[in-house]
């Protein structure tokens, strides 16, 4: 469905990285206020909250929200794996376009870091028990030898989006990386291997981290900030993988490459919008050979042909397809719930004109996409009007 009537009123993060002396409620409490600074408002005026986390205790978002306030507002948990962020941003924008609420809060957050010290479930928990023992890293490894094997795809491929990624993280205030020097495809490639072909280095950290976007209707926030160019949902589309005559699982993270192509065909197909028309882009690249499977499954060049994409670097900030200009999962960081809500934050930014290094020139049309454990597919389109 296409929305005629929302826009983002504000938008707000943490730095991501890991916070061993913070609790999860002191870092989503950070992300909400400075949504709301940056929406110009008092909680008092949300209507509605949408909260968005993995890693933590059933009731953790009813007690992120009253960090704020006690003002009797509905809450509603969110939780899809990786997709978490975009689809908690999803029933957000959802709420204002079906006039039950005016201002509606998007918070997202998670410390995956004490998931991955025991604190929390496993990363690499499947959803049948076999699956548990395999972690993401050896099935995006697979997905990479495959595309390998098939293709003729070089590891310098993977290395050259995992490097462009650090790069642009290094622009980034809120990145979780931030190296001091240009990292090379040589530096990337001679990482610790984690599960051939994947290096340390094209692979997203364990982190923390909260993100937030506040919605309301076009209108309201035309008077909040008259100034300010206005950046809207256009459609936000979700979408699970579909049974067709031959299928054939893809394993409970990866999942199958037509959720992708079909969700994003969705989003198109309801906008009315091309891929040529779209901007910028923030796609799920926890590992740097996921980037590389979705210039293709998004439509942004012909099956066959990512690997042109990043030889020609079309896909860098001053491309023609500048994708994670953010510095993506793998730069910027993937804590789970609020990756999807900091994909937000970005496009917001840079649909302002306000993304500061990274500013990807003249941007209209961005595009958010994630999938979560290999069954899940979330894709949103925003535009400045």
């Amino acid at each position: 469905m296409k929305l005629d009537d929302v826009a983002i009123l504000g938008v707000g993060m943490t730095r991501f990285g890991v916070y061993r002396e913070r609790s999860v409620l002191d870092i989503a409490r950070d992300a909400g206020l400075a949504a709301l600074d940056d929406a110009g408002i008092s909680f008092a005026e949300i209507d509605e909250a949408f909260v968005g986390y993995i890693f933590h205790q059933t009731m953790t978002g009813i007690r992120a929200i009253k960090e704020f306030g006690l003002t009797g507002l509905p809450v509603t948990h969110v939780e899809n794996a990786s997709a978490t962020g975009l689809v908690t941003f999803r029933d957000a924008v959802y709420a204002v376009a079906s006039g039950r609420a005016d201002v509606v809060m998007a918070l997202g957050f998670d410390k995956m870091s004490d998931a991955a010290s025991g604190g929390g479930r496993s990363r690499g928990q499947g959803r049948d028990s076999i699956d548990n023992v395999i972690l993401p890293a050896a099935y995006f490894s697979l997905w990479a030898n495959r595309r390998m094997h098939e293709r003729g795809t070089k590891p310098e491929h993977f290395a050259r989006i995992a490097a462009k990624n650090w790069n642009n993280g290094a622009l980034n205030p809120h990145s979780h990386r931030q190296p001091d020097h240009r990292v090379s495809v040589e530096e990337v490639l001679a990482s610790r291997m984690i599960a051939e072909p994947v290096t340390a280095m094209m692979s997203c950290p364990v982190d923390d981290g909260a993100a937030c976007a506040i919605i309301a209707h076009k209108d309201y926030v035309k008077k909040r900030h008259p100034d300010r160019p206005l950046v809207c949902p256009v459609v936000s589309t979700l979408q699970t993988e579909t049974y067709k005559r031959g299928h054939t699982f893809m394993g409970p993270v990866v999942g199958p490459p037509s959720m992708t192509r079909d969700t994003a065909r969705q989003a198109y197909e309801e906008s009315g919008i091309d891929p040529r028309d779209v901007d910028v882009t923030l796609v799920h690249d926890a590992f740097a050979n996921e980037e590389l499977e979705y210039y293709e499954l998004l439509g942004f060049c012909p099956e066959g042909d990512a690997e042109k994409l990043v030889e020609e670097g079309e896909t860098e900030i001053g491309g023609r397809f500048p994708v994670n200009p953010d510095g993506g999962l793998i730069a910027r960081g993937h804590p789970g719930g609020p990756t999807g809500l900091a994909q937000i934050h970005e496009l917001t930014l840079q649909l302002r004109g306000e993304a500061g290094k990274r500013q990807v020139e003249n941007a209209r049309v961005g595009l958010a996409h994630l999938v979560g454990g290999g069954s899940v597919c979330a894709v949103s389109l925003l535009e400045r009007q």
